[in-house]
């Protein structure tokens, strides 16, 4: 009988391109969360994660807006910069937010060299394809690593209108699909899908060379990425058909919380053993 192989990766060298180019080639699945300050990063970190992604998804979770729209560029630096000090092997991406590339590629790449600069992350990712396909080439002669990102991309919400699964009939399964190789010809080095129909991200994986990374979008991709609010069920608002909740921390958070208020209200906290 033939001896296990171990699920998570003793191997300890930092993740790049190139080792995730290898998973692909030896069907290692990827495994990438989202993280946006230093404590949970050091933690995902050293818990084996292979690509921590610093998400615009920031702009929900962290600040509290109904879209990811509304994030600046500063503020996703200011994420990256954070996560960016506690991690050690994972590879770091961090997404360049709405309107810090779309429409103007000179632009584009003073956005993408300002975040790698300041943050010191691993590469960048942007949604989009044929329409950002000239900000995706300056970027990319400018040195910067880029994933991309297509399927259900949620900085176009308003013109699409709604948050449904995409690519579902011919004409957008089809210009997906031609999106994806040419992004994958202009030079990523991965690509993103979300909730998108799992046997068009099937095809889409086979058909690349480069790893793809699915959300929502099944289990014949090369890997997987959710946001980490979502998975450790710290936001108990959003329960999409993708999501699988790891934990319950909304729920221990409040109870932990609630038996702080009741010791500091009785005096139980703190006691003569936590006094000086």
């Amino acid at each position: 009988m033939a001896e296990e192989k171990p699920i998570l990766s003793e191997d300890k060298r930092k993740v790049t391109t190139h080792r995730l180019q290898e998973m692909k080639q030896r069907g290692e699945k990827i495994a990438m969360l989202t993280a946006y300050d230093y404590s949970m990063a050091g933690i995902i970190d050293q818990a084996g994660m292979d690509v921590i992604l610093v998400g615009d998804s920031a702009s929900n979770v962290m600040a509290g807006n109904v879209t990811t729209l509304p994030i600046t560029l500063d503020q996703m630096i200011y994420h990256g910069k954070s996560v960016m000090k506690a991690v050690k092997r994972a590879m770091v991406v961090v997404d360049m937010p709405f309107g810090s590339y779309q429409g103007n590629p000179i632009e584009a790449v003073a956005s993408a060299v300002k975040i790698m600069k300041e943050t010191q992350a691993d590469a960048v990712k942007l949604e989009g394809g044929k329409e950002v396909l000239e900000s995706v080439t300056r970027i990319l002669s400018a040195g910067i690593p880029i994933m991309g990102h297509l399927g259900l991309t949620p900085q176009s919400i308003n013109k699409f209108g709604t948050y449904t699964v995409r690519a579902q009939e011919e004409d957008e399964a089809n210009r997906l699909i031609d999106d994806a190789h040419l992004l994958q010809e202009a030079g990523c080095f991965a690509l993103v899908l979300e909730k998108i129909p799992a046997e068009l991200a099937k095809r889409v994986a086979s058909e690349l060379e480069i790893p793809v990374i699915g959300i929502g979008a099944g289990p014949y991709v090369d890997g997987q990425v959710l946001v980490m609010h979502d998975m450790l069920g710290i936001n108990k608002n959003f329960s999409p058909r993708f999501l699988r909740r790891y934990a319950n921390l909304f729920d221990d958070i409040t109870k932990a919380v609630q038996s702080y208020i009741q010791d500091v209200k009785t005096t139980d906290f703190p006691s003569p053993d936590e006094s000086y």
